[in-house]
Formats: structure tokens, sequence, C-alpha cells
């Protein structure tokens, strides 16, 4: 590593150019004092977005607007900016991902690159993350377990307490910690970590990439840290419409049951599901005997099963499984 680490900043851009030229902005304040470089990735909009980036970035110092060249998705796309790289060809120290809709504060940038600096057995740190209205976003999780599946879908007191070491979203610390793994809206990776576990799978168009990233980092013997002192406004699904789903869409599914199967194997997939289901079930019938209203994703359960069901059928026929379908919404962001 060179005396003076270098960041690659990138930013994926996906139908909204000004408010990734509006991420971007905010990224070469924090990005002050630090060596290194911004690229802005439009992920195959085709809707000019990449010829208004061009022009509004015309002649700007460290940075450059690419082309991921097809719509893959989140990973495929950040993973297009890592080959992107920097200008004169060397590699970077440290590879940043920022949310097009992701504005880090003046010291964010920097607050991660130093805890990476003093903080050898670190791979991936991540930002405090909160919204426009100050309130922090739940950016910190376990690992998806079996038993976290049929928690996180039963939601019923007693359930919780009893596997509360198994529950998913953690509260937001206090303090910098070593967590699983974070949500990708403000991540900093070592180069190493890259160089030794490859970037994004991009069999995830969207949804599990990060947790995916993370796990195999695990497995190599790297720590993902939280970083408290990092703070960065993420508004939150701009692209994705995810505030407004009627339905969770299958590449939700997708990207779960890819995540599952890869990491674990089938049959850990299927019982994830199994329990997911039965929890879910129990927790619908304890809010309707405590006259509770059902919460949720409407028909998410059904959803859930017709989803795999239908991936079982495809590796029944030899056809295989499908990590994204073709219908799936392009995306930049989460």
């Amino acid at each position: 590593m060179t005396d003076t680490p270098r960041v690659l900043c990138i930013i994926l851009n996906w139908r909204t150019p000004e408010m990734s030229l509006k991420s971007c902005r905010a990224a070469q304040v924090a990005m002050q004092g630090i060596s290194g470089e911004i690229v802005l990735v439009d992920n195959a909009s085709g809707d000019g977005s990449f010829e208004i980036m061009q022009a509004a970035t015309k002649g700007q110092d460290r940075m450059r607007v690419v082309q991921s060249g097809r719509n893959g998705g989140f990973g495929a796309g950040n993973n297009a900016g890592m080959r992107a790289g920097l200008s004169d060809g060397a590699p970077p120290d440290y590879v940043y991902i920022l949310n097009s809709d992701a504005f880090p504060a003046p010291d964010a940038i920097a607050r991660l690159l130093t805890h990476l600096e003093a903080t050898p057995e670190a791979g991936l740190v991540g930002s405090y993350i909160h919204g426009p209205d100050g309130a922090a976003h739940v950016t910190c999780f376990r690992f998806p377990t079996i038993a976290g599946e049929f928690e996180g879908a039963a939601r019923i007191g007693p359930v919780s307490r009893l596997l509360k070491r198994h529950i998913v979203p953690l509260p937001v610390p206090e303090a910098s910690r070593p967590v699983d793994w974070l949500a990708g809206a403000s991540l900093m990776i070592r180069q190493d970590v890259l160089d030794q576990i490859g970037g994004f799978d991009e069999r995830f168009f969207l949804y599990f990439e990060e947790t995916d990233l993370c796990l195999r980092a695990a497995r190599a013997g790297w720590q993902t840290h939280f970083v408290r002192t990092s703070e960065v406004e993420h508004i939150g699904s701009v692209s994705t419409g995810m505030k407004t789903w009627a339905r969770v869409p299958d590449y939700w599914f997708a990207s779960r049951r890819h995540y599952f199967v890869k990491n674990h194997g089938r049959a850990y997939a299927v019982t994830a599901t199994l329990a997911h289901l039965g929890g879910g079930i129990l927790g619908q019938v304890w809010r309707v005997l405590r006259r509770k209203p059902i919460t949720g994703p409407p028909h998410f359960l059904r959803s859930l099963m017709v989803s795999d069901l239908r991936a079982a059928l495809r590796c029944i026929a030899g056809r295989g499984p499908q990590s994204a379908p073709k219908s799936a919404r392009p995306v930049a962001e989460k």
C-alpha cells in the first residue's frame, strides 16, 4: 500500500441524473484532502442520463462518467465502476460505494478511510445513515439464518425474545463496532479484500449482494465495521420505487433464494423458506387472535412460496435457477 492511500468513489446512476450529480457534489467535498477519484457509472439508463452527467462534469478534476454497458443491477453496475478504476490505471487502495441518493457529510469519507487505515482486521466499513429528517436508518445486520427467518416472519414478542440472538436487523449502534453486514448506501471496501474474494456477485440483480459480499469477506477472515462518526444522509429507494411497491417483485425473492442456495446449500434454502412461511402464518394467526392488523407487504407469503416453487420446477426441468427475472426493474440504488 502506498504512503498516501487512494480511494475510488463509485456512484451508480439509473435515470436519476440530477440526484446522482447532487450526490457527486457532496462526495467531491468529502473527498477533499483524500487522494483518489470519483467515477459516475450510468447503468444503461437509455434516457440521456449519461449525456447529462457528462456535460455537467466536463472539465472537473478527479471525476469521470462511464457507461456500464448493460443494466445488470446494483452489483454489476458497481463492478463496472471498479473495472473502470483510477484514470492512471493504478489500483486504488480502497473502493467507496455511494448510493446516488446518498449525501456524505464533509468528513464522512475521511472517517471511513481513517478507520480502515487504523484497523487492519477490518475489510469493509460503513457509515451511520440517516434520512433527510435526521432519523437513523437501520443498516446493521446479522447474517440471515433459518431461526432468523422464522423470527423475522413471526415478529411475536415471545418468539423474538427466545430467538433474540438470531434477529437479523440490529439496533442502530451508539458507537463504532463490528457487525455481520451493512447496507450498501455508503460502504468502503479494502482493495485487498476485493483482490482476495472478488467484487459483487452479479447473479444478484438487487438485494442480498452486500450481504453475500460481507459473508465472503468474513469467511476469508475480514471483519465488517460500522463507523458511527461517518454520517451520510440517504433518501432511499429513489430508483427502485420500493416505498411504493404494491407487491414485492420476483427479483427480491430470486436474490434471497440465490443467497441461501449459494452460501448454505439447497436443503438449507428450502428449510429457510419453510421457516419463513411457518413464522409468517404463526404471526398472522397471533395477530388475528389478538385483533391486531396484519402487517408486512401484501401477499408476501404466497409470493415467496410461488417464487420458490417455480424455481424448484425450473431446476427439475433442467433449466437451472434464475437469479434475476427478465422483467426485473433496472436499478442503480436501493
